[in-house]
Formats: C-alpha cells, sequence, structure tokens
C-alpha cells in the first residue's frame, strides 16, 4: 500500500495542475495572452524615430519587382503596415475580415497612399505575391527580409501601423485597433481615427498605441543591400 505522505504529494501534484490549466485557460480565453506577452516579444533593435519627427526615407523594392521609396508619396499621407502572412493576426485582418483593404480603399480617393511592408527574413517575395493575389490586396507590398526599413521604424509586430502626414513626419504608430483578441463585432480603429483627424485639420487624439502581432522576425544581423 503505498503511503498516506506519497498520496498527499500525489494529489497536491493534481490540485496544482489543475489550477495552473484553469489560470492559462483563463489568460487564453481574456485575449491577455495575445495582447500582452505577443506585442512586447518582438525585437527591433536601434532606436525608433519619435512622433513628430521625419519618417526614415527608404528605397525598396516590390514584389513586382518596382523600386519604392518613400519621396515617390511627397505631399501625400502616407499608411505603413507591417505585413506576414504566417501571422494568425494578420491573417484575421485579410482573411477573416478585410479591414486593411477597406480602410485603404476608402481614403485613396482623398490621396491616401498604403504602403505594406513585410520584414520577415524568411519569406521569399514569391510566396507574399502569393497571399497578395489571394487577399486581392491592391497597394504596393515591400520585401524587407534584410530588416532594413522595419528597423528604421522599429517596428514591433505584423501588424505594426504607422502613418505619415504630408510633410512626412511620423503622426500615429501603433496597433490597426483596440481589439487584440479579435472579439469584438464593432472595435475602434485608431487608423481610420487618425486619417480622419489628419484630413480633417484636427490633432490627432491617439497618436500612439501599443501594437499587438506576432514578433517581425528579423535576421540576426541586417546587411546593406541585402533583401532586394
Amino acid at each position: 500500500r503505498p503511503s498516506t505522505g506519497s498520496v498527499r504529494n500525489v494529489v497536491g501534484t493534481l490540485v496544482v495542475a489543475v489550477l495552473i490549466i484553469g489560470v492559462v485557460w483563463f489568460v487564453r480565453g481574456s485575449g491577455a495572452v495575445t495582447s500582452q506577452t505577443i506585442s512586447l516579444s518582438a525585437s527591433a533593435s536601434g532606436p525608433a524615430p519619435r512622433l513628430d519627427q521625419p519618417a526614415p526615407p527608404f528605397d525598396m523594392r516590390t514584389i513586382d519587382g518596382q523600386i519604392v521609396s518613400l519621396s515617390d508619396y511627397k505631399g501625400r499621407v502616407v499608411v505603413l503596415e507591417w505585413f506576414n502572412p504566417d501571422c494568425p493576426f494578420v491573417q484575421r485582418h485579410h482573411a477573416q475580415r478585410t479591414t486593411m483593404i477597406d480602410l485603404a480603399a476608402r481614403y485613396a480617393p482623398r490621396g491616401v497612399a498604403w504602403v505594406a511592408v513585410n520584414s520577415t527574413c524568411s519569406m521569399t517575395a514569391e510566396k507574399t505575391a502569393q497571399w497578395r493575389k489571394k487577399w486581392k490586396m491592391g497597394y504596393p507590398v515591400l520585401i524587407d527580409r534584410a530588416g532594413k526599413i522595419g528597423r528604421a521604424y522599429g517596428a514591433r509586430t505584423s501588424p505594426d501601423m504607422f502613418v505619415i502626414d504630408r510633410d512626412g513626419e511620423i503622426v500615429y504608430q501603433g496597433a490597426i485597433d483596440n481589439d487584440p483578441g479579435g472579439r469584438s463585432s464593432s472595435p475602434a480603429n485608431y487608423v481610420d481615427q487618425a486619417l480622419s483627424e489628419l484630413l480633417a485639420g484636427k490633432p490627432i487624439s491617439d497618436p500612439k498605441s501599443r501594437p499587438y502581432g506576432c514578433p517581425v522576425k528579423y535576421p540576426p544581423q541586417a546587411r546593406a543591400g541585402a533583401g532586394r
């Protein structure tokens, strides 16, 4: 027969295990893991540009082989969307919903340029092109496998959003909306709000928020000229 102490140890272990499982289930259900640990685990190195400071210039190839520069959009409002089609958070806004393409289409007639950037070091332009076609993305997608643009902007997650005003300054950075768990039927869209206020000549009420998504998968060391 097992001793009384052994039985107590087994029972105690089982109780602790059940409690741990319950806590994990609760946290996942509440979206806390999604909104906290994922957004903090990205690893952009170097100082990120500050709000109301000039946006870092870039010159990079798209999946179509065209060279796109920030200077091409001089005098226009620009939205940068960090993009990785393997990420569930990106899939939510492109496959389950059409958040990004709808917003880009809504503001295009008002002169807003929308550009996606894929800084995933292991993803080819061909694979990115397949997803762009499937999700009917009508705007350019830059291939930044060396992480040159991503590190310059301090992009941490996919998605991570930046709004640049007509003077070339960053006026919004952060999440696309306030719904990291994906449970709201009508989330507050921070980028929509920023664009609406910016084009109306009003101060942006929420210029910065905490981005959520998958960590941007930068290479261990970005090399000049790589990823083009």
